[in-house]
């Protein structure tokens, strides 16, 4: 994937991490959001390449459920550092 496809995929990563993990941060901003799920997606794609489920390879379901479940790893790592 291009850069300007995984800005677009770790925006729409990020949103959906935030939607499903409501909290206080929820207020930072779109470049947050895109380091969320691009960060979300390259953690959610090592882990599944890990345990042999796939890997983040493009706009497909199974990229998107790896990314958002890395994402959401992420998002409670950050949360317990910032408490």
């Amino acid at each position: 994937m291009g850069i300007l496809s995984w800005i677009i995929f770790g925006l729409f990563v990020g949103i959906i991490a935030k939607w499903i993990i409501p909290g206080k941060d929820n207020h930072r901003g779109v470049i947050f959001t895109i380091i969320l799920g691009i960060i979300g997606a390259l953690v959610g794609g090592w882990i599944s390449t890990l345990f042999g489920f796939g890997k983040v390879d493009g706009f497909n379901f199974t990229s998107l459920l790896v990314a958002v479940i890395g994402s959401i790893i992420i998002l409670w790592f950050y949360r317990q550092i910032r408490r």
